[in-house]
């Protein structure tokens, strides 16, 4: 009997959340480039390659230009989609920002060369989602939604089919389970996928990280349940807290209803290219090795891998380290308190510190926050679950809570935002630069100036004026 073939489609994460997961986002432009002609010919769905973090680090760190990168690898890959990760309402900072903020950072984004645009918002509140979704069809793109995964009382297989339904019906062209702690394993990944797949008709995407050392087994049940697509990344920057292996998971469905049809031989030789960029990384220390093993108080306490080592951070400051434990028991009770969030930036660290306080004040909420405080607020939107009057009460006293979307009270800022950054303006790209981190870019666009004048960017005096060498 003939079997019906569904080859399964991959997303690989080299060039972003892998390299952002291992050594910190810290993989150059130059490193990419030479390596991006084979990656075309692979055949992947789509290569993740801009968005997260790497917008901040690009400006930041390696003192380039996201959007110039974006650029060069759009001229690159002749053959290959290109997709971004989004925060929603925050773009790629860690605010809201006003709409026409959103809606002109999607548009030049497109124009630059991103095809799918992959939008989540850490709290699963759809209204944080819905202007990067509209902006996104209006320019041609593909939305793809995500959902942040997590696990609590309320998380239900329930919950998850409401929310996807109500993604697809705002415009959602694929739905994304985005377990950024490693928190989905192998037949809870069954169940949810087949509810999901019975739920909406667009593809489901499937992105887990390798923290609790069940990821690769979550996306062979994933697959057979239905998922349409895996993410995955070249084996040397794979696993540990970042995404199974590209080439595990091909080889994985190799000669089955699944089989990818990818070229092992250029898989590997793609592979040979990225090995020495880890083994840099590694004696450099800028690849930590705690981070490529399995963590299996992820799954303990439901906290992702980076939460666990900052908690960590946080209480040797404090000569408190012996208090790790009560704080782990603390933050699923600080969670619950706030409306059980996803423990996903920004509200994986505002739960943490608050444990951590409770914890070493001796009196819960006896110092606040004043990030709790604008979560319980609303500022970030709606929690999963409303927040009980009493916790408010505690909290922000007799405030009133935000019960619109937040962005809502945001004015129009991007006119403003360009009359301050005039001066520096060499593309219109440059005035979202600045938007989303104004001080860094700034800072980027005077290195540039001095690279560009053959300036000693150390001889510009308090005025900023610069001086020829």
């Amino acid at each position: 009997m003939a079997v019906n073939k569904r080859p399964v489609k991959i997303t690989d994460t080299i060039l972003r959340d892998a390299h952002q997961s291992l050594i910190a986002t810290r993989m150059k432009t130059e490193d990419m480039l030479p390596i991006v002609e084979k990656l075309d010919k692979v055949g992947y769905h789509s290569v993740e390659c801009w968005g997260g973090a790497t917008f901040d680090a690009c400006l930041r760190f390696l003192k380039e230009d996201p959007w110039e990168r974006l650029r060069k690898l759009r001229d690159g890959f002749k053959n290959t989609k290109l997709q971004m990760l989004l925060r929603g309402q925050n773009i790629l900072g860690y605010r809201h920002y006003a709409d026409d903020v959103v809606e002109y950072f999607v548009q030049k984004t497109i124009a630059n060369g991103i095809d799918i645009l992959r939008i989540f918002d850490a709290l699963n509140d759809p209204r944080n989602l819905k202007t990067a979704i509209d902006a996104t069809k209006k320019e041609g793109g593909h939305a793809q939604i995500a959902i942040s995964y997590t696990l609590s009382e309320v998380h239900t297989l329930e919950y998850y089919a409401k929310l996807a339904k109500q993604l697809e019906d705002m415009g959602a062209d694929s739905i994304c389970i985005k377990d950024m702690a490693g928190l989905l394993v192998p037949y809870s990944a069954t169940e949810l996928v087949k509810t999901l797949k019975e739920t909406v008709k667009v593809p489901i995407q499937l992105h887990a990280h390798y923290t609790s050392g069940v990821a690769a087994m979550t996306y062979l049940k994933a697959v057979e349940a239905g998922a349409d697509i895996i993410d995955t990344a070249m084996s040397p920057f794979s696993m540990g807290t970042a995404q199974p292996a590209t080439e595990v998971m091909v080889e994985t469905f190799k000669g089955t209803p699944y089989d990818t049809g990818f070229d092992q031989d250029l898989l590997s030789d793609i592979a040979d290219y990225f090995r020495p960029q880890r083994e840099k990384a590694l004696e450099s220390g800028l690849m930590n090795p705690k981070v490529l093993g399995v963590n299996i108080k992820t799954l303990l306490y439901q906290v992702p891998g980076g939460m666990l080592s900052n908690l960590v951070s946080q209480l040797q400051k404090q000569n408190a380290e012996d208090k790790f434990y009560d704080v782990l028991e603390e933050i699923p009770r600080v969670r619950a308190d706030y409306g059980y969030p996803p423990l996903v930036t920004p509200s994986s660290q505002i739960v943490g510190t608050q444990a951590v306080l409770n914890v070493l004040s001796g009196q819960r909420y006896k110092m606040v926050t004043k990030e709790s405080k604008a979560l319980v607020r609303g500022e970030y939107g709606r929690t999963p679950v409303p927040i009980s009057d009493k916790v408010k009460k505690i909290i922000i006293g007799n405030e009133k809570q935000i019960t619109c979307r937040p962005a809502d009270l945001i004015k129009p800022e991007l006119k403003k935002i360009e009359s301050e950054m005039t001066r520096y303006k060499q593309q219109d790209e440059d005035v979202l630069s600045y938007a989303l981190f104004a001080q860094v870019a700034e800072d980027f666009f005077k290195y540039r100036e001095a690279q560009q004048t053959k300036v000693d960017p150390n001889m510009a005096d308090k005025d900023n004026k610069v001086y020829p060498v």
